[in-house]
């Protein structure tokens, strides 16, 4: 039972172990706009290094499904080539244990235009500088295109190129862009999120599996004194050690005006055993 119960609290801590382990998708090339027949290829990738993810997407064709059913994995990566429009859709990470762990999604973009936008695929930190770039399927070279947000014109690039400078959340939205004669692309969203340094909360919660680890080794130790303790007999003592014959009370005696004591024959008589007087 001892045993049992030592397997399953280390189960446990497995379990919360990569409960805490904390993943990210990732994206080479490092962008969310791809043009037709393009490469993509995703990355899962954890704190620990370890290979026990699968990508997973939401597209117009499929729900929920693995890499193998879509593209070519290799550990916990997963390459795309010869891109289509409906490889467009959801794609994040989860874990191959059947547990609840999993990323961020991402949404990529393939484009059958000739245009798309290059930013951020993750989300940027806040007071960060970002750079979008529109870019024309032929000719590759740079090209003069306009940028809008949320359906607003935000500005030119001369070369292409425009950079958010110190971006904040009133950064937030869908970006586009378009090139004269050539097209428009599909809107991109960038997020961005706040500078922070991990919480105490959250610090105390990775340590969680570390204690509990110690807890059940303190467990074990002290099941196997109380298990000994509870083993061992009281020691017994013999009838022969005590002969109820050896100790007389005597009656209450007042005491002799006799100055030697040892001389009264009372003191005499207690000191000599029931069965061995001789009358």
């Amino acid at each position: 039972m001892e045993g049992t119960s030592v397997l399953r609290l280390l189960a446990l801590i497995s379990l919360l172990s990569r409960s805490t382990n904390q993943v990210r998708l990732t994206v080479s090339p490092s962008r969310s706009q791809f043009f037709e027949y393009e490469s993509v290829t995703l990355i899962c990738e954890d704190e620990n290094g370890s290979d026990g993810w699968t990508v997973r997407r939401n597209t117009s064709k499929d729900t929920r499904d693995e890499c193998e059913d879509w593209g070519q994995p290799a550990n916990s990566s997963c390459t795309l080539t010869g891109l289509l429009p409906w490889d467009t859709g959801l794609y994040w990470c989860e874990s191959m244990s059947g547990s609840s762990s999993s990323s961020s999604s991402i949404q990529l973009s393939v484009s059958g235009g000739s245009v798309i936008l290059q930013s951020p695929v993750l989300p940027v930190m806040e007071g960060d500088d970002v750079t979008l770039s529109c870019r024309a399927k032929n000719p590759t070279h740079n090209l003069p295109a306009a940028f809008y947000k949320d359906g607003s014109f935000i500005g030119d690039g001369p070369s292409g190129h425009m950079t958010l400078l110190h971006v904040s959340s009133s950064d937030e939205g869908l970006y586009k862009c378009n090139i004269s004669r050539h097209g428009e692309s599909p809107s991109s969203r960038i997020s961005v999120k706040e500078k922070s340094s991990p919480t105490a909360p959250t610090f105390l919660f990775a340590l969680l599996p570390a204690v509990l680890a110690v807890v059940v080794v303190l467990l074990v130790l002290l099941g196997g004194l109380v298990r000994r303790h509870s083993n061992r007999k009281p020691e017994k003592v013999g009838e022969e050690d005590i002969r109820y014959g050896d100790i007389r009370i005597l009656p209450h005696q007042h005491r002799s005006n006799t100055p030697n004591n040892e001389s009264h024959p009372d003191a005499v008589y207690s000191a000599v055993r029931t069965e061995d007087a001789n009358y």
